[in-house]
């Protein structure tokens, strides 16, 4: 037996070796600082579980939590023309948009996707302010027009999550006629009787708060999320004067009228449930498997 290589060597190694651990394993709070573990952070549905800031989350993950076992069909929209203006500012817009699809893993900035909600029906579509600000561009257009439509055919109510910084610059007026688009798309739902329900999430401004993400039935939005077209800082910086305490915050627009509810992200689900149902005229819903009160009257019968 060799013991300077059978012992001594390995004890050696051992010592001066590293283990690498994964990045990802903890995400600091970015309002508090307090380090947050990954699987405790995904139950919570990224919200911080010592100060309740609720951070940022993709749509996809936000659908697994919305819909009835995580369980959703992804609705494919048309394509738009890629560079449309060939812009270039420094760096192409093609390389942008690689650099964002690479990021989020994610064709674009809004997934629209259709399943149940406590068994009703209907279609969501959700922004990603991780692809270049969630902004406005004609993707996002087709994708809310696509939702539209397939609400329309579904006869369902039809769910948007908004982020967004705004309209996409690199596609100049082209981003911003997805404004008046998306508008005569959300008309067809008001002709077929549909709700249209807004959830506002942090953060939702410029042209998509001029557009589609003010024009619901019911306007949700998350607790201290930021909801305006331009932003306190050029506010103050164009009137010289110091703003309320929580100006443009969803807590601030609740009291003045802006929005109808601001609700925790883990009470959401129910919030859109319940919501969907009664402007569905549906009954309450059923908790668990349990049959309806009337099928149980008629076998007492």
């Amino acid at each position: 037996m060799n013991w300077i290589s059978n012992y001594v060597r390995p004890r050696i190694n051992s010592l001066f070796s590293r283990r690498e651990t994964p990045d990802n394993l903890w995400t600091k709070c970015s309002e508090c600082g307090t380090m947050l573990f990954h699987r405790e952070l995904t139950e919570s549905q990224n919200v911080c579980t010592n100060c309740d800031h609720h951070m940022h989350i993709t749509p996809r993950e936000r659908f697994q939590a919305l819909f009835d076992g995580g369980v959703f069909i992804e609705l494919e929209t048309q394509p738009p023309v890629a560079d449309p203006l060939h812009f270039r500012d420094q760096k192409k817009y093609p390389d942008r948009m690689k650099a964002a699809v690479k990021k989020t893993g994610e064709h674009e900035a809004m997934l629209v996707a259709e399943g149940e909600i406590g068994r009703t029906p209907i279609v969501a579509a959700g922004q990603d302010f991780a692809f270049m600000g969630g902004s406005m561009g004609m993707a996002v257009g087709n994708a809310i027009i696509g939702a539209c439509e397939r609400a329309v055919q579904r006869k369902c109510p039809l769910v948007l999550f908004s982020a967004a910084g705004g309209a996409r610059m690199q596609e100049g007026i082209l981003s911003l006629m997805q404004m008046p688009r998306t508008t005569v798309a959300l008309q067809m739902l008001k002709e077929a009787g549909l709700p249209f329900i807004v959830v506002l999430t942090h953060p939702t401004t410029g042209g998509v708060t001029a557009s589609y993400a003010m024009l619901g039935d019911v306007h949700i939005a998350e607790p201290k999320a930021l909801i305006c077209f331009a932003g306190p800082r050029v506010i103050e910086q164009t009137i010289r004067e110091k703003l309320p305490e929580g100006f443009q915050r969803s807590e601030y627009l609740l009291d003045h009228g802006m929005l109808d509810r601001v609700t925790h992200r883990k009470e959401m689900r129910n919030e859109l449930i319940t919501i969907c149902r009664m402007l569905m005229n549906l009954p309450p819903q059923i908790v668990g498997d349990l049959p309806a009160p009337e099928a149980e009257e008629t076998k007492d019968a």
